[in-house]
């Protein structure tokens, strides 16, 4: 079984629906990705945040050993971290993060989230997390995202990313990208789901020839883990009578269905799960489409509730980044 593909304006393939490593835990993260390797997933999306890159190039290195695949088939995605975004530090961390991944190249790597803040030496803190002292405290750097993404062009220059773009930007950032870029942004990924559409920016990536990424498509479902009272107010996605109504209509499971509703409107995925029968549902959820009611109903759901922010997780006065 594999998955669809999206051409990206860098000239490169990229599976529509890949395998999301947030929250995965470091001690099932090796064979996670290797099961999911086995099971037909191409596409990782991974993070220096996620704190467990280590661990998913040992189960890339053994797929890879093995004979499962060759590097050339993966498209493995990483992200820079706030604290890496001056212009001297993109280049080393990014090193250290193929490192551990045991790879000579990603083939997309985005700014996380556009938030330029204070260096942390990963001899110190690693990942670094949003505070400066591990503990509260947030400093701004003064680095400009336009410098930052200079660097991130160079990492393109020098073999090490094929593809760059960026991550939980709004349309002004997306727009100002667009005017300084030397190499336009691959993709934009951003929190989409039924409670959160998102549709203006969704279409200005789409009409700039910018490739959506949603993350979270089952809405509040991975925040509850973390006991997010946002997320814990929120019916689950699974859950709802009209997701369940189309579901029963199709043959499909609720999860197929918000994960269809996306990519139907060419838009990326990358659900995680350590169910093979669910790692296989999922990348099976490109196989049928939604009628115009379907649509229709799914966008009457759209409450503009958004999970993923920084002030969702903890008290911080200079962290209002979708304000």
């Amino acid at each position: 079984m594999a998955s669809p593909t999206i051409k990206l304006n860098s000239g490169y393939e990229m599976p529509q629906v890949g395998f999301g490593l947030w929250k995965v835990d470091n001690a099932v993260c090796a064979d996670t990705v290797y099961n999911a390797i086995k099971a037909g997933y191409r596409l990782f999306d991974g993070a220096c945040d996620y704190g467990n890159e280590k661990e998913c190039g040992e189960g890339v290195a053994r797929a890879i050993k093995e004979g499962l695949v060759k590097r050339e088939d993966l498209f493995i995605v990483s992200k820079l971290w706030q604290t890496f975004h001056d212009v001297d530090k993109v280049e080393p961390i990014t090193r250290r993060q193929l490192a551990d991944w045991q790879i000579d190249y990603f083939d997309l790597f985005l700014i996380h989230f556009p938030a330029a803040l204070e260096y942390v030496d990963p001899s110190v803190r690693y990942p670094p997390g949003w505070f400066y002292d591990g503990e509260s405290e947030v400093r701004w750097s003064k680095t400009t995202l336009q410098q930052t993404w200079g660097a991130m062009e160079k990492l393109v220059d020098a073999g090490l990313a094929r593809s760059i773009g960026i991550s939980n930007y709004q349309a002004q950032s997306v727009y100002e990208a667009l005017i300084y870029s030397r190499i336009r942004p691959a993709t934009l990924q951003i929190e989409h789901h039924p409670y959160l559409q998102q549709p203006d920016l969704v279409n200005l990536a789409q009409k700039e020839g910018i490739t959506v990424t949603a993350y979270s498509s089952f809405g509040p479902t991975g925040f509850m883990e973390l006991d997010m009272p946002r997320a814990k107010s929120a019916a689950p996605l699974m859950d709802s009578p009209v997701i369940k109504e189309i579901a029963s209509k199709h043959g499909k499971t609720p999860a197929q269905v918000l994960l269809r509703w996306a990519t139907q409107r060419g838009l990326a995925v990358i659900p995680k799960t350590n169910r093979p029968e669910i790692m296989a549902q999922n990348l099976d959820s490109v196989n049928f489409n939604l009628d115009s009611g379907d649509l229709a109903k799914i966008a009457d759901m759209d409450l503009n509730i958004r999970f993923n922010k920084p002030t969702n997780y903890f008290s911080a006065d200079k962290l209002y980044l979708f304000g």
